[in-house]
């Protein structure tokens, strides 16, 4: 009884997690785009308009849920929280310090990954079974863009895996601080074991690694249909593409998904790539600076700021970049992402045979 409880209580703090993340992250987008563009951005309600999520939420709730004629009632309704579960559930396998993990998975970055990929199916069933043109044909580009850079995103993950030879999230990240009791190289080169520190990071363990991580990144924007690859949403043809039907709080959880998703592939990025819940300071002599902030509390503040800054990015990105036309994205991801995850995956082989070992 007490452990399904415990799983319940889990389950209600991740919702709560991602239901605040996503009014803090509209909130801080709205702020940061308008810095970008010499914009004033919200001010009105509550002090420097800190309020007006929460008000934007509150009239959502309050709006009507209209169901158009001629959709098809069950596809309509369910594709929503298909859309949200699928994102929802990815959180259950990330390390968020030494020891918390919300669900203890030995293969946690194949669960994410392909937890994941059902968002794809919610996505077309909001397209098809809202009998719109704008709408079918934002989630045929959505289901196309996605399943063609979770391909590069595959390769580049893997050839991490490849180097830590862990489906273990936090097994992978325990490799990249101090915990790790066996050698690590920077680069393969220096031997900073025990070290810790940035330095222990997978981008720097071996030099191509840095290279998959901004293939992973660039996909993952595409995976949460972020700009530059917002195409599936480009409100200039599409009205807003696959979600153009819904209204109140099916729109709600399509958009929360939407936030919760910039947040998870980021801190799949960081645990895999940026240390994880690692400090990114290295001990030094008699300073020990890894021991003293390699901790739950810390490891806990080190995931969430380095998540932050890779969420900052995102938005970053989308605010100064222009949309990419839909033959400029399918180029990017078979001519270009592609063939070089696939050579990073290839030379993690040989890194793993005749350097690490």
């Amino acid at each position: 009884m007490v452990s399904y409880l415990i799983y319940i209580g889990v389950a209600i703090g991740l919702f709560a997690f991602a239901a605040t993340f996503a009014l803090f992250a509209v909130y801080y987008e709205r702020k940061l785009s308008a810095f970008i563009q010499d914009r004033i951005g919200p001010n009105e309600t509550g002090k420097y308009g800190s309020l007006q999520t929460l008000a934007d939420i509150l009239k959502l709730i309050q709006k009507e849920i209209i169901n158009p004629t001629a959709t098809d009632k069950w596809l309509y309704a369910l594709a929503p929280a298909i859309i949200f579960i699928a994102v929802y559930m990815g959180f259950a396998a990330l390390p968020w310090a030494p020891g918390l993990v919300p669900s203890k998975i030995n293969i946690g970055l194949y669960y994410i990954f392909a937890i994941i990929s059902v968002e794809t199916l919610g996505i077309l069933m909001a397209g098809w079974g809202s009998n719109n043109k704008y709408s079918i044909l934002g989630a045929m580009r959505s289901a196309a863009q996605i399943i063609s850079y979770e391909i590069p995103a595959g390769f580049a993950l893997i050839s991490v895996v490849v180097i830590c030879g862990s489906l273990d999230l936090q097994e992978i990240s325990i490799q990249q601080g101090i915990l790790f009791k066996e050698q690590t190289k920077f680069l393969g080169i220096w031997d900073v074991s025990g070290m810790g520190g940035i330095m222990s990071w997978n981008i720097f363990r071996a030099p191509h690694l840095i290279i998959a991580f901004v293939i992973y990144f660039i996909a993952s924007l595409a995976e949460s249909n972020r700009a530059p690859f917002d195409i599936p949403e480009a409100e200039s043809e599409l009205v807003a593409g696959f979600h153009t039907e819904y209204t109140g709080m099916r729109f709600g959880l399509i958009f929360l998904a939407e936030y919760s998703m910039m947040f998870l592939v980021s801190m799949a990025g960081v645990v895999l790539f940026l240390g994880a819940w690692n400090t990114p300071l290295p001990n030094i002599g008699n300073i020990r600076l890894a021991d003293w902030t390699t901790n739950v509390p810390w490891g806990i503040f080190w995931i969430f700021v380095k998540t932050l800054l890779l969420v900052t990015v995102q938005i970053w990105i989308r605010w100064t970049l222009p949309r990419l036309r839909v033959d400029q994205l399918m180029d990017l991801c078979w001519k270009v992402l592609t063939p070089l995850a696939f050579i990073c995956m290839i030379i993690s082989a040989v890194w793993r045979v005749w350097v690490m070992n």
